[in-house]
């Protein structure tokens, strides 16, 4: 299991991201798993992403949107406040 990232676990901004991105692959049918698998991110960093624990950077971001065939403009609409 991946450490959260020390000074930034739960913070309302990163939460709000690991909603949109469980949302999003849900509404889609995808497992965590295959789009962990597709995003070339271990499943374990992508759990604790969805549960606001990491702050991922922005390859991730865009490999996350990109295996949801979405825009990273759509992911973080999603994600908004």
């Amino acid at each position: 299991m991946p450490i959260t990232s020390p000074r930034h676990a739960n913070d309302p901004v990163l939460i709000a991201l690991g909603g949109a991105i469980r949302r999003s692959r849900r509404a889609r049918g995808i497992s965590q798993e295959e789009l962990a698998h597709r995003s070339v991110i271990d499943r374990s960093y992508m759990s604790s992403i969805e549960r606001g624990g990491q702050n991922p950077g922005i390859v991730s971001i865009a490999r996350i949107a990109k295996a949801m065939e979405m825009s990273m403009t759509e992911l973080m609409a999603e994600a908004e406040l």
